[in-house]
């Protein structure tokens, strides 16, 4: 039975599982929730394949099967002006970084769900293609460009250079650095290539398809895709509104089953996706097919492997894909993101993070019952790639640098 197709009993037992009310106090809220139903989704995006789910449910009409009323989406340039617009109400569903929502909820006051994983993997550290630079070693006295503080990005890029026996700073970019030195500022992820090329950075790490891009159009190198260093890490997070979630509870797992069935979608249809995002087709991507499908497609041991010149894939062994898509948000990565945000980088204070447990984030932040729900109805998690199906909802967390 799908969602959209709820009898009134089904529809009474969704509402009082998440707002947890029975009976006749379950009914009662019937009638505004199925008023509600009504309302148009508003979804704000980055023009980066991380938001590929959201915008296929759209293009496909995935939510419209669910008896959603959705406007067109709409790009925003910079995850800084996403963030304040999704929390000026000018959108109800969003993808932002996993680290956006913390700082958001618990920084900001800004009561926010995240409801399911967007993508596993995805994202990259590009170079210049004459630089020199191959590892995290390299990067001293380097120039490196991240999209957001709060981001996994930022986070990861922070562990490598660590390992690496060097120090993230944050400085004017006129400054000079210290040869142990790695100087770490925000731009946004359309800005970064034309700053690589015109030699204002020296690096950046991104979600696609701005490294393909780069690959493609300036011949910049993948030094090492971030998900050769932890393996099906999660990016960016489908969030709403609490107040939403809570009063919508049906409406909610609408808008995931939409999501959730797009991701089963894009995996097994990558070329179709790429040419459906581009600006050949609906131009909800900004990007050609050439560039979408590079980073939807291209992970070769011919062109990135150990074999190859460039090494951008350290770990074939663990048979992933430059970007796949999951929703699932398994609990041991929103522990450890919160682990290492505690000791990453940024500018401003972070002294909140320090107040918070991964227990607590995990119930009060992260809503799963619909994503599991979602997953169930399209067969269960065999039905996506790289899981661990002795137990589907749990997982262990593998992260090598191999510096």
């Amino acid at each position: 039975m799908t969602m959209s197709k709820l009898s009134r009993r089904d529809f009474i037992k969704t509402t009082s599982k998440v707002i947890g009310l029975t009976g006749a106090n379950a009914a009662f809220y019937i009638p505004e929730l199925v008023a509600a139903e009504q309302s148009t989704l508003r979804i704000g995006y980055l023009p980066i394949i991380d938001a590929a789910p959201l915008l296929v449910a759209y293009a496909n009409g995935y939510f419209k099967d669910e008896g959603l009323k959705t406007a067109r989406p709409r790009m925003i340039r910079s995850w800084s002006t996403l963030s304040e617009s999704f929390m000026a109400n000018k959108f109800n569903l969003v993808h932002l970084l996993f680290p956006i929502p913390l700082w958001m909820r618990y920084q900001n006051r800004i009561p926010v769900k995240i409801l399911a994983w967007d993508h596993t993997n995805g994202s990259a550290i590009t170079v210049k293609a004459d630089s020199g630079i191959r590892n995290f070693s390299d990067l001293g006295g380097k120039q490196i460009a991240v999209p957001y503080w709060y981001s996994m990005h930022n986070m990861i890029l922070q562990m490598g250079i660590k390992k690496a026996g060097l120090t993230p700073v944050i400085q004017p970019h006129n400054r000079q650095l210290e040869k142990n030195q790695v100087n770490l500022f925000v731009l946004s992820p359309p800005q970064m290539a034309p700053s690589l090329l015109g030699g204002k950075i020296d690096g950046y790490i991104v979600a696609e398809p701005f490294n393909a891009l780069a690959e493609l159009k300036i011949k910049a190198r993948i030094m090492r895709f971030v998900g050769d260093i932890w393996k099906n890490h999660p990016c960016c997070v489908v969030v709403m509104k609490e107040d939403v979630v809570r009063r919508k509870p049906v409406y909610s797992a609408k808008v995931v089953n939409a999501i959730a069935r797009a991701q089963l979608w894009i995996n097994h249809n990558r070329e179709a996706a790429a040419m459906l995002l581009s600006r050949e087709k609906t131009r909800l991507l900004p990007q050609s097919y050439a560039v979408l499908h590079q980073a939807l497609s291209e992970y070769s041991m011919e062109s990135y492997g150990p074999d190859s010149s460039n090494h951008a894939i350290k770990h074939p062994e663990w048979g992933i894909n430059r970007i796949d898509f999951q929703p699932y948000p398994y609990p041991s990565a929103t522990h450890l993101i919160l682990k290492e945000m505690k000791q990453t980088l940024v500018e401003g204070n972070s002294k909140f993070l320090g107040r918070l447990s991964p227990e607590f984030i995990e119930k009060d932040l992260i809503e799963k019952s619909f994503v599991k729900d979602a997953v169930t109805n399209l067969g269960g998690m065999s039905k996506f790639p790289n899981m661990d199906l002795t137990s589907p909802w749990e997982r262990e967390e593998i992260i090598d640098f191999a510096i």
